[in-house]
């Protein structure tokens, strides 16, 4: 069997056992690995995929019927030949939506003769142990919330062998729905989201964290009032001396995972780092969905997931204002405060989101705009997550100050001397520099593979010290005397931490601003009657530049690999 015929061999066995559990039917993969064992591998890690890939499909057709539409209004994907049927205590009417692992009813409870929801999961005696554990999770903590405006739990049980749950039935559509007319007026939006965000503030009281809310999974009723629902990745956690929510419980997936959907969720999310998932990552996706509600599209959106997942964690949302005019600016701040990538810029507590709309909507004033100037210091002097890269380059940079420091102690010590000729100068640098930079990223590349910031970074003291080299031919060419340009030198070197505070952390803006006022210095000095020590200061200076980051870095991988 040749690749191609191979590869049309796969696309065909997993369309089918797709097409067979969108239809309600079991998963087939087991009988289909018998019965192809030179497959066996591919079929599992691609059906493991196109699982994953279904579980992002959202229930955007859930409620959004109204009142007695028949089943031929169904959303695309949901059978229209449903029949009523019994199930246990519950008439099923008709089906409403389903995604990877659940399946949603329209039913039916005969002894209360109430219409309800009734989730239950796909797969039934088939499904994984991850599937089962993370349905009764989503039972669970939607069980034990109760506010007027998260859908509520009536039944959690099992019958033939499905776990199932009921909830109340809201007529109406869901937000995502609603958005594909368009963006909403600013009063609309504020009003809407408010209840919305005293709902999560009480679940998060209670210990629960929503992790992926989305418009998708706010619904509204006739009424016009809206609802939270599908806990189906919440998580029970408790909460900390400061009224926080933090995770308590060890997670239901692979560390790491990356769960929600991408386009509302939280950077810390989307860089699967479990455990700094907190009640500010729903503040953060609360954010996102004020976004949407004001321009009509979330904040971060890409053709595929994955481009999605990389401008949530690299890229600013842009101005609601510049997509639509008509946003109000104080709802414009309360919605990028919320989007802080910083978890501590955000607002610190659902409720305190939910005042600052109010006051909006009383035309009172809102506490992000008071706190916006401090936000933007505080975040220029911000980590970013590619700072961890720093770890590997801790103890490296504390040698690389002495290497510095001893180039330009030499070096001025050679001027002292009264050394004219331009060829020693030229001879150290570019053999020290040359050696040290070859030695460094020998012993770099022993400590774990070298990321693309790390080469963007490289990249950038390369082009430095080259610049640095030539600074002796420019002298040369003018005619003028040996290290007359050596001002020059830190303003180069400025212009490489200024890149690393953009790149990695804005405290290198510190180490910028020292180099810039060094090269005014050494000019300075350079034209007084009195010994030229401007390299010896320059020494100083990078060689503290780089040894205080380079401490704290080199401490802070010893404290990790202690905690390991």
């Amino acid at each position: 069997m040749n690749d191609h015929d191979h590869d049309e061999q796969l696309v065909e066995l997993l369309e089918g056992m797709l097409d067979n559990s969108r239809a309600g039917g079991a998963d087939s993969l087991e009988q289909l690995v018998v019965q192809h064992p030179h497959l066996e591998r591919e079929l599992r890690e691609l059906w493991a995929t196109v699982q994953i890939t279904e579980d992002f499909a959202s229930f955007d057709g859930l409620f959004d019927k109204p009142a007695g539409s028949s089943s031929e209004a169904l959303p695309s994907g949901i059978a229209s030949n449903f029949e009523p049927r019994d199930y246990g205590d519950y008439e099923l009417i008709e089906e409403l939506g389903r995604g990877g692992m659940g399946v949603v009813y329209k039913a039916r409870q005969k002894d209360l003769d109430r219409i309800v929801a009734l989730k239950m999961i796909l797969r039934g005696d088939l499904a994984s142990t991850a599937d089962l554990a993370r349905f009764r999770a989503e039972a669970e903590a939607a069980a034990q919330l109760h506010h007027p405006h998260i859908v509520p739990v009536y039944e959690v049980g099992e019958i033939e062998g499905r776990p199932f749950f009921s909830m109340k039935l809201i007529e109406g559509t869901t937000l995502s729905r609603k958005l594909l007319d368009g963006p909403l007026p600013s009063h609309t939006a504020a009003a809407m989201l408010a209840p919305i965000c005293r709902a999560i503030a009480d679940a998060h009281r209670r210990g629960v964290l929503h992790r992926d809310l989305k418009p998708s999974n706010i619904l509204i009723d006739e009424q016009g009032l809206t609802y939270v629902t599908d806990f189906g990745l919440a998580k029970r956690v408790k909460p900390d001396s400061q009224d926080s929510i933090v995770v308590g419980l060890q997670s239901l997936t692979q560390s790491g995972a990356i769960l929600g959907t991408p386009s509302y969720m939280a950077p810390e999310q989307a860089a699967g780092n479990r455990g700094d998932v907190s009640s500010a990552s729903d503040i953060y996706s609360l954010g996102a969905i004020l976004y949407a509600m004001v321009t009509g599209r979330p904040p971060f959106q890409a053709e595929s997931a994955v481009d999605t997942v990389l401008m949530v964690l690299e890229q600013d949302a842009v101005p609601p204002r510049m997509l639509n005019p008509k946003v109000d600016p104080d709802l414009e701040m309360i919605a990028l405060k919320c989007l802080q990538k910083p978890q501590d810029l955000r607002y610190l507590t659902a409720d305190a989101l939910a005042e600052d709309l109010e006051a909006y909507l009383a035309n009172e004033p809102i506490s992000a705009r008071s706190t916006h100037l401090s936000q933007i210091i505080t975040r220029a002097f911000r980590e970013t997550h590619h700072a961890a890269v720093l770890e590997n380059w801790g103890l490296l940079w504390m040698w690389h100050s002495l290497v510095v420091f001893l180039l330009c102690l030499i070096t001025n010590l050679m001027q002292w001397q009264g050394v004219s000729s331009r060829f020693p100068y030229a001879v150290l640098w570019t053999v020290g520099v040359g050696t040290w930079a070859m030695i460094f990223w020998e012993l770099r590349r022993r400590s774990g593979p070298i990321t693309f910031v790390e080469r963007q970074i490289a990249h950038f003291w390369a082009g430095s010290s080259f610049s640095s080299m030539l600074l002796f031919g420019l002298e040369a060419l003018l005619n003028l005397p040996v290290l007359t340009l050596s001002p020059v030198l830190p303003l180069i070197a400025g212009n490489v931490f200024l890149a690393k505070a953009g790149i990695l952390s804005g405290k290198f803006y510190i180490q910028a601003l020292s180099l810039y006022a060094t090269s005014f210095i050494m000019a300075i000095v350079s034209r007084l009657d009195v010994p030229d020590f401007g390299l010896t200061l320059l020494g100083c200076v990078l060689a503290a530049s780089f040894f205080a980051p380079g401490l704290k870095y080199y401490r802070q991988l010893q404290k990790t690999t202690d905690e390991k």
